[in-house]
């Protein structure tokens, strides 16, 4: 398996133009079947403050779309994309971060094209997993086996490791992240994984065991440092300027860990 070194901007400018619509296309159609599932099983309502982000850009140039939403169980979820699919990029993500009153991992799916294919997706712990062993045996250990038959199995892969220190320490060790081939079996393999990882997810906030009322507003206040780190610091946010400038991405960036949100922090 080999392994992807360079920032995403170096590899967007050293592609040739592609038009990656019909990635973006599929891309679009797997993150909104997984938010409908997401939106089964939870009362989520559009938060006012991204109202006028739902779409922002101008057609057939850089554009996008961003909502956070929020609920009783649901302390700030993601549906965004943002890019130029007629010209080689698009980046998409559908995040989950959850209320303090259960510490389940919160769940982190992006997509990209730059042009070539890239996928992450993880169970974002909270708590220390090397100081607390029953939490890596109950959400991760499970995922070990898979998560090693697709590094053996799919040679295609390449492991995309981070320019930014703190990006790498952020991932799981059950974590996706790699470049691909924009072909059918690597997509099909993209949307079986993600959807693995949903339902899987699902089952986890179905069985957890309630959080100590007296515990959760320090939970909550780690979960938002999270968050907020790694959206400021995220290598990324360099193609939104390009694209929008300095104003319009610090606005997208406080978007996405919910900076401006008006409804209430679930309690």
């Amino acid at each position: 398996m080999s392994e992807t070194l360079k920032a995403v901007q170096d590899m967007a400018d050293e592609a040739p133009v592609t038009d990656v619509t019909a990635t973006f296309v599929q891309w679009q159609d797997l993150l909104a079947e997984l938010k409908e599932k997401i939106s089964a099983r939870f009362e989520l309502l559009p938060d006012p403050s991204t109202k006028e982000l739902e779409s922002f850009g101008e057609d057939g140039g850089p554009r996008g779309s961003l909502t956070g939403f929020s609920g009783p169980e649901i302390d700030w979820m993601i549906h965004s994309w943002v890019g130029d699919p007629e010209h080689g990029f698009v980046n998409l993500h559908l995040t989950v971060w959850l209320g303090p009153h259960i510490r389940v991992p919160h769940l982190g799916l992006a997509l990209l094209c730059w042009p070539g294919g890239w996928f992450y997706l993880d169970s974002v712990p909270r708590t220390s997993l090397v100081a607390d062993g029953a939490y890596y045996d109950r959400y991760y250990a499970p995922a070990e086996e898979r998560w090693l038959a697709v590094r053996e199995e799919y040679e295609d892969l390449s492991w995309f490791t981070s320019r930014t220190g703190f990006i790498r320490g952020s991932l799981s060790p059950t974590a996706y992240c790699y470049s691909m081939p924009r072909d059918d079996r690597h997509i099909a393999l993209v949307r079986q994984l993600m959807h693995e990882q949903v339902d899987r997810w699902l089952t986890w906030v179905d069985a957890a065991e309630p959080v100590p009322v007296e515990e959760q507003e320090a939970l909550a206040a780690t979960d938002l440092a999270i968050r907020r780190n790694i959206v400021e610091r995220d290598p990324a946010n360099v193609m939104a300027v390009r694209y929008f400038g300095e104003q319009v991405t610090d606005r997208l960036v406080r978007a996405l860990w919910g900076g401006d949100r008006a409804l209430p922090r679930p309690s």
